[in-house]
């Protein structure tokens, strides 16, 4: 996989990017109400503030976030995952990969797709899948720009029963 991460240039762009912080979940849980609008509610505060707490403290996770000035304008998790194929290197997963809409367009959700690639390359990482349940032919497009293969494997999915 090559990354478009050349496409996009840090040196030229205001963006900031860094692991989340726990001060960070407000904001976060904004920007996911872009992601998801028509998500089912959350659970009381204090047990969100318990699971951003756990995530927080998993060194396999990591909740990136993309700054303008003190802004997060873009996110995605990356999760790496102990494997025992592939010589025993890991893999990894992003997930929940958004930018707001006001920011989009601008390169910044390639920058941190880049970051979280990078960061699983450095943990030896043999492989990193990013699924997506859209279809529009922009958001595919996106991602195909960002370095990602929808022709190589293909995905499925099964859902918790309701």
């Amino acid at each position: 996989m090559v990354l478009a991460a050349s496409l996009f240039r840090p040196e030229m762009s205001p963006l900031s990017i860094r692991k989340l912080a726990e001060a960070d979940l407000a904001a976060l849980l904004a920007l996911y109400r872009e992601l998801h609008p028509g998500d089912a509610p959350l659970p009381e505060a204090a047990q969100v503030a318990d699971v951003w707490r756990t995530i927080l403290a998993d060194p396999r996770q990591h909740c990136l976030g993309g700054f303008l000035d003190e802004r997060l304008v873009c996110s995605c998790t990356l999760v790496i995952i102990p494997n025992l194929t592939r010589g025993g290197r890991p893999y990894a997963l992003i997930e929940n990969v958004v930018t707001t809409a006001a920011h989009r367009g601008r390169g910044y959700g390639r920058a941190i797709l880049a970051h979280a690639c990078n960061i699983a390359w450095q943990h030896d990482c043999y492989k990193v899948m990013l699924q997506t349940g859209r279809k529009d032919d922009a958001t595919l497009a996106f991602y195909e720009s960002a370095g990602f293969d929808r022709t190589t494997k293909q995905a499925f999915y099964a859902a918790a029963p309701t």
